[in-house]
């Protein structure tokens, strides 16, 4: 489905946002010291504020390279506890398996969070409550969303660093689809694949736009993504209160250029910037953590053609 932008919203205006490039080589590092002091220098104000940390937990991964690895999910709990929230939930609605109990338990987050009860939503299973969403990218005019994502006072998108073998890149805007409930829509919600991904993915975002996002790129996936490529060591950790700057970034980091992902292109008209003169980077920069990423066949125009691109 094609459709202008303009006729959607006004374009988008703000002013710079800026993105954090944290080096962390390993998961055994002190991550929640890292996100904590990140989420101070970034001005994200979260005391006496409840959280909704919203990984991407997709299907058990004995090899640890599908779902956000859950030290950095526990590492994000404890930097948003210590910086005064007044609570930290845990929250996903896996795609494609029922079983989410099963998931959490394969990937064993009670070891990074402690005991599940009280801090682990299953968003497939939770009450409901029916949203109109805030643009008409797609053919859908409302859906019903879990009351724990819309009463929560900061939402925190935390994906993997993936490719993705039908949008070329899975990062922190992809990431929302978890938020549509299965109990709604079924497995694998077919109804934002029918309405077209790329549509989907801004209808879903504008409505319930993540207040910040913490990108895992310790270990991320390339070639068939999101479940069946390998593994690919980066070693950094993305942080920013605009998703859309921060999967420009993650994208950048890649090797791939984010005006030639169509979701991050439609998104940067009306959510967040992608062209890099807005989008100032702190700590590290991008040319010194770039690591270009394997992609399928049909993706290889999305690669970028001139560094810095």
């Amino acid at each position: 489905m094609s459709y202008a932008i303009s006729q959607i919203m006004p374009s988008f205006q703000r002013p710079p946002s800026r993105v954090a490039i944290r080096r962390a080589q390993a998961y055994s590092a002190d991550l929640a010291s890292l996100i904590q002091e990140t989420v101070c220098e970034l001005g994200l104000e979260v005391r006496h504020k409840s959280v909704l940390l919203k990984p991407n937990f997709v299907e058990p991964d004995p090899a640890g390279i599908v779902n956000t690895n859950p030290a950095v999910v526990g590492a994000a709990r404890e930097a948003f506890l210590r910086l005064g929230a007044s609570g930290v939930l845990v929250g996903e609605g896996p795609g494609h398996e029922r079983d989410t109990e099963g998931i959490v338990e394969t990937i064993r987050l009670r070891d990074h969070i402690g005991k599940l009860a009280g801090k682990f939503v299953d968003l497939n299973l939770d009450d409901v409550e029916l949203v109109p969403l805030r643009t008409r990218a797609s053919k859908l005019r409302e859906l019903y969303f879990p009351r724990t994502v819309v009463t929560a006072d900061v939402v925190v998108s935390m994906p993997k660093l993936k490719t993705h073998h039908w949008v070329g890149a899975t990062l922190s805007l992809k990431n929302m689809f978890g938020i549509v409930p299965g109990s709604c829509y079924g497995w694998p919600k077919n109804t934002l694949h029918w309405a077209g991904i790329s549509q989907s993915v801004l209808d879903i975002n504008s409505t319930v736009r993540p207040d910040f996002a913490i990108v895992d790129g310790i270990v991320g996936m390339e070639g068939n993504g999101p479940v069946q490529g390998e593994a690919k060591h980066c070693g950094v950790l993305v942080m920013g209160s605009d998703p859309v700057a921060v999967d420009a970034t993650c994208v950048r980091i890649m090797g791939l250029a984010p005006e030639r992902i169509d979701y991050l292109a439609k998104a940067a008209a009306v959510l967040g910037h992608i062209d890099e003169r807005q989008v100032p980077q702190i700590a590290e920069n991008i040319n010194s953590v770039r690591t270009p990423f394997q992609v399928l066949p049909s993706f290889e125009k999305l690669r970028a053609s001139q560094p810095g691109i």
